[in-house]
């Protein structure tokens, strides 16, 4: 559901005020000049928010395009590192070359002789 702007309100006040004044013309000489001004804010205001609206559908439409390239992009790059793992290995380290981290054997460290841990403490008894 689209949210409907605050400046709506803002518009269609502009927009009643404009049609009393121009059904009562004989009572507002004086302030023609500046009705016919807010008339032409109104008028751009309005051209301005149907710019506003199209801008928001054009956004919408370049994220999608965004996404489906990047989605279509992470495929091809899978298929690519997985291509170049087939030629060189996957233990070479021309990989690092690429981005991609060898497959390395991991490095045993010495074990140290397990020591039998001491006996816990017995309680000693209190006198009272």
């Amino acid at each position: 559901m689209a949210r409907e702007p605050k400046y709506g309100t803002t518009l269609n006040g502009w927009q009643r005020l404009l049609t009393s004044m121009e059904a009562n013309p004989q009572d507002f000489p004086q302030l023609e000049i500046y009705r016919a001004q807010l008339q032409t804010m109104l008028d751009a205001a309005r051209q301005a928010a149907k710019e506003q609206t199209a801008m928001a559908a054009a956004k919408q439409d370049a994220t999608q395009r965004l996404n489906d390239l990047l989605t279509e992009g992470r495929k091809l790059v899978t298929f690519l590192r997985g291509g170049v793992k087939q030629r060189y290995g996957d233990k070479s380290e021309k990989l690092v070359e690429f981005d991609l981290a060898p497959a390395r054997q991991r490095v045993k460290t010495p074990k140290a002789a397990k020591t039998p841990s001491p006996p816990p403490p017995t309680p000693h008894p209190t006198t009272a």
